[in-house]
């Protein structure tokens, strides 16, 4: 299973892939590669999710230099790119310091 440092490193050079519904969500959302690549010099994991559905997941909180806030969920299965699962901008209805669910 992936560990924080290894997903940091695969985001910031570029070595990931979407799922179908991620790269839907991102070009739906206008958030680009650079903002992924960015986002993954800080990402932390906010969630873990050893028991997901079809592979062990986590949830990870990212910052583009620009200031944009990132969820970005990824598989944390040893393939040699990361699969973004899916990617959004936290709602602050829905989160308590982008970090924590209401």
């Amino acid at each position: 299973m992936k560990k924080l440092s290894e997903i940091q490193r695969l985001l910031q050079t570029g070595e990931f892939e979407f799922t179908r519904h991620a790269f839907k969500r991102a070009i739906e959302r206008n958030i680009s590669e650079l903002e992924i690549i960015q986002a993954g010099a800080n990402v932390i994991i906010i969630e873990d999710y050893p028991d997901d559905k079809y592979s062990p997941s986590c949830l990870l909180l990212g910052l583009t230099i620009s200031g944009r806030v990132l969820h970005l969920q990824v598989s944390r299965t040893d393939a040699d790119l990361l699969k973004i699962i899916t990617i959004y901008e936290p709602n602050n209805n829905e989160w308590i310091d982008y970090r924590t669910r209401r």
